[in-house]
């Protein structure tokens, strides 16, 4: 976990923020080709269906999506009907999504994560990990390093 003033970078592909907190665009642009950003608003994600439905909408999920967990991180690790060379998610109010559903919450932000994770590769020979999905979780300021300690439990622990 690298952390800076405003900014807590947990993988190349996974980073919390705060709103205004300084963070450059330009650190999570890649350097070339096209990008798709996606806005979602947590608030918006309550509960499981809510959050698939505003995530369909967004991203747009082929009309096959089977409304599952399982079929929520094969369309997030696919995207390849939005065509663009790299996607940025980035989730406004992220302490909010499924905050009453634990769960369903860790359920999520490990779609995220292993979505993430697949689209990165390591650079040869400089050793540097790039990704075609950044995930931009964007909190209140007292909920920054809350849900930074959560991922990184989470991903330490077994079929996350």
């Amino acid at each position: 976990m690298k952390e800076e003033m405003s900014a807590i970078h947990i993988a190349p592909w996974m980073h919390v923020i705060t709103p205004g907190g300084g963070l450059l665009l330009d650190e999570l642009l890649p350097v070339s080709g096209s990008v798709y950003v996606a806005r979602l608003d947590g608030q918006e994600m309550p509960d499981e269906v809510s959050t698939f439905q505003h995530f369909s909408e967004v991203l747009k999920f082929p009309e096959y999506f089977g409304w599952s967990w399982n079929a929520f991180y094969d369309c997030v690790r696919d995207l390849n009907w939005l065509s663009a060379d790299n996607r940025i998610l980035v989730i406004e109010s992220a302490e909010s999504v499924l905050s009453q559903d634990g769960h369903g919450r860790k359920n999520f932000f490990g779609c995220l994560w292993r979505a993430g994770q697949r689209w990165s590769y390591t650079k040869r020979p400089e050793g540097v990990t790039l990704t075609k999905l950044s995930v931009v979780l964007s909190c209140d300021k007292d909920s920054v390093s809350t849900l930074a300690k959560q991922l990184e439990e989470w991903q330490e622990q077994p079929n996350w």
